[in-house]
């Protein structure tokens, strides 16, 4: 097996720990991708500190780009030297969420346990979010890459994994978003910055960006958001249905807080949909009306990854960027090594980035 550098997870809560691991070579119906960018998400950061349990030792990271380096047998369509987004959505295309066309909530289940990873000493080692891509390189199903253009940039490109798929596909997918709605968009971190992207992309009336900082609802309205409510004055539903002049006809959930959940339906307008895109810890639970829905027609719906195809919304996506249509490199605060991967997520902890990324030489 070929030894490769990662940053891994050995207990919940502590740093992580850069050491050398091994990463065993492309079986059927894989790839070998060696990255050039991954970027931190929230999500990486919850399963590190435990929030919903899982494996240990494990490699966290799951939105990154590289090129391929290696293909395995029974792999169509993907060529060494191609540039490509490595994605979590490892999708089966034959159960019952796979053949109806939501690959993001594939029924069968990957063991990360015994994928292609093993500590220097050949024990285990969890390939977390079936990517692993704190590291050098992955080994990952060819459902999860999709290939982009070859001179697109990378720390650009692997903003596409998940937190811009997220936010653009909670609208234009779970939403089902049209042309002169309007929405409320909870949370302007990363993937609520691509939410207000998505529904500007979508052709929305009005978005107003609700956030707890000033500073983040200046930067939303530079993505698109047409309004801004900070959080923490009384009743900020009021001050949103005042910039809309109505309720809204989709809430957007990007953070992962029960109490947000909460009261998230004040927002709407009859017949409107929260989209529930922020996941809080295990256990976290919200509290509702269900009459209130039920005599209004209105609805939650859950989206994950925003419900994407990635062969068909990545490419998407990346076309808008080169258009200069879709924000990505203005959500890059930062840009570190792998050897500086704590000092990132503390930094990334803050609140105060939008997106740090990992480059890889």
């Amino acid at each position: 097996m070929p030894a490769i550098k990662a940053a891994v997870c050995h207990a919940f809560g502590d740093p992580l720990t850069v050491e050398t691991v091994d990463l065993r070579a492309a079986q059927a119906g894989e790839i070998e991708v060696t990255l050039k960018a991954v970027a931190i998400c929230h999500s990486d950061i919850s399963f590190a500190e435990g929030a919903w349990g899982g494996s240990l030792p494990a490699v966290y990271g799951h939105e990154a780009a590289g090129l391929i380096t290696g293909v395995g047998d029974n792999v169509a369509g993907l060529s060494v030297g191609d540039a490509v987004v490595v994605t979590l959505i490892r999708a089966c295309g034959s159960c019952p969420s796979c053949s109806s066309g939501k690959p993001t909530i594939c029924g069968t289940p990957y063991d990360g346990d015994h994928g292609p990873l093993k500590t220097a000493d050949g024990g285990k080692l969890h390939q977390a979010m079936a990517s692993g891509a704190f590291a050098e390189k992955v080994v990952v199903d060819q459902s999860q890459v999709v290939k982009i253009p070859a001179d697109m940039p990378m720390d650009a490109a692997s903003l596409l994994a998940c937190g811009v798929i997220t936010g653009v596909g909670a609208v234009v997918n779970a939403a089902d978003f049209k042309a002169g709605q309007d929405a409320v968009v909870i949370g302007a971190g990363g993937v609520g910055l691509n939410a207000i992207q998505g529904a500007r992309i979508a052709g929305a009336r009005r978005i107003v960006a609700v956030d707890v900082s000033e500073e983040k609802l200046a930067i939303a309205k530079e993505f698109g958001a047409t309004h801004g409510v900070l959080a923490s004055q009384n009743k900020p539903w009021k001050a949103a249905k005042e910039a809309l002049g109505r309720g809204a006809d989709a809430v957007f959930v990007t953070v992962g807080a029960a109490p947000v959940y909460d009261t998230a339906p004040r927002y709407l307008a009859y017949g409107g949909k929260v989209i529930m895109v922020g996941m809080p810890a295990t256990g976290a639970v919200s509290q509702y009306e269900p009459a209130n829905f039920a005599a209004v027609g209105q609805s939650l719906i859950g989206s994950k990854m925003g419900d994407v195809v990635i062969k068909r919304d990545i490419p998407w996506m990346a076309d808008l960027y080169d258009q200069g249509r879709l924000k990505l490199d203005e959500l890059i605060s930062g840009r570190w090594s792998l050897d500086q991967i704590n000092e990132a997520i503390a930094d990334t902890k803050t609140g105060s980035a939008k997106r740090n990324v990992i480059v890889f030489d």
